[in-house]
């Protein structure tokens, strides 16, 4: 089928108009991501964290020892005297977009003192 001279580079410019829309989308997909991954280290870190208060090691090295060194500058950790230990995290951002908040996961053992 022979195209007309108004048709030509019509593909070039559809696709101009797609990709924006694409970026945001891996963008978001990949946000998504790590806010999994950042939940699921924060739940490890809480049961480590748990285990340390247990048997009255220092909780917050523990939690560090079990996050990703990106991680542990929005570490907060805190234990009760229950044995209730929270740990929260910065959720990481793409491409160094603000922070899109922080993370907790909450786990205890009983007391091995």
């Amino acid at each position: 089928m022979a195209r007309s001279r108004e048709e030509r580079g019509q593909a070039a410019v559809e696709l101009v108009a797609v990709l924006p829309l694409l970026v945001v989308l891996l963008a978001g997909l990949w946000q998504a991501a790590l806010v999994g991954h950042t939940a699921w280290s924060a739940a490890a870190a809480a049961r480590a964290a748990a285990r340390a208060h247990a048997v009255g090691a220092d909780e917050r090295a523990a939690a560090r020892a079990h996050l990703p060194r990106r991680m542990e500058p929005g570490l907060r950790v805190i234990a009760s005297r229950s044995g209730v230990v929270t740990v929260s995290v910065r959720v990481q951002s793409v491409f160094g977009l603000p922070q899109p908040g922080r993370t907790s996961a909450t786990a205890s053992f009983l007391s091995q003192r």
